[in-house]
């Protein structure tokens, strides 16, 4: 008897335990509902979905990869400790892959990318609910790349912001951080709309920048070496 294909699912568009189990601890990094150093008791998670710990130590694999997650001695599965130098080196690497995106995307833009970026921008700027501001922001930002069609370059720079999104939240609540993204970002999308290339590439990097020295600025601790918001 022949199969009814209307009725069969698509199990390669159904997230695995994994899958979900990834989203479920990658947001509670994000949103700091689990605090760096943290342990993730993989018994607790398991219990927490009712599932044996095999689709949990996946999760937490997967996670290692992408810099959240690091497995420690004695201690197991952490959430990773992030110092001021290496999250300066992160927003480094942001800015370098971001600036490099926007001018690959430029050239390619249409009305509907422009639209599209300002719904963000207007979006992100009205936005009174704190948390949802760092999403709204990488909505905007990430809007402006995706017409580079280099979609490993823009996982990447996913990952990275990932890495750093509870720092972002904090940086945008600080020293009127939220206005001054929300300028920038204005000016950014105008030089995208006059096609120009390097001076939306240099201002994508210097934002960056200029954001990771407000924060380090404003961290418990401070720090007296505050990266430079220049391109070497």
């Amino acid at each position: 008897m022949p199969f009814n294909s209307e009725q069969a699912t698509n199990l390669g568009s159904v997230p695995t335990a994994s899958d979900v189990i990834v989203k479920f601890i990658r947001d509670s990094i994000i949103d700091g509902t689990l605090d760096e150093g943290e342990p993730i008791r993989q018994d607790e998670v398991a219990r927490m979905f009712n599932v044996s710990k095999i689709p949990v130590r996946e999760a937490l694999k997967r996670l290692e990869a992408e810099g959240l997650v690091a497995f420690q001695r004695n201690r197991g599965a952490v959430v990773t400790p992030t110092s001021e130098p290496e999250l300066v080196q992160i927003f480094e690497v942001r800015a370098i892959l971001e600036s490099s995106a926007i001018k690959l995307s430029i050239p390619q833009m249409t009305e509907e990318t422009y639209a599209q970026a300002q719904a963000y921008c207007d979006a992100f700027a009205q936005e009174t609910d704190i948390g949802r501001w760092a999403e709204l922001n990488w909505r905007f930002h990430s809007r402006l790349y995706d017409d580079a069609h280099r979609p490993y370059m823009v996982n990447m720079i996913r990952s990275v912001n990932d890495r750093i999104e509870r720092y972002l939240r904090i940086q945008l609540t600080l020293s009127n951080g939220h206005q001054v993204a929300d300028d920038e970002h204005r000016q950014i999308l105008e030089l995208c709309r006059k096609r120009d290339v390097e001076g939306a590439g240099s201002l994508v990097y210097a934002h960056i920048m200029r954001a990771c020295q407000s924060l380090m600025e404003h961290l418990p601790k401070g720090t007296a070496s505050a990266p430079a918001t220049k391109r070497p």
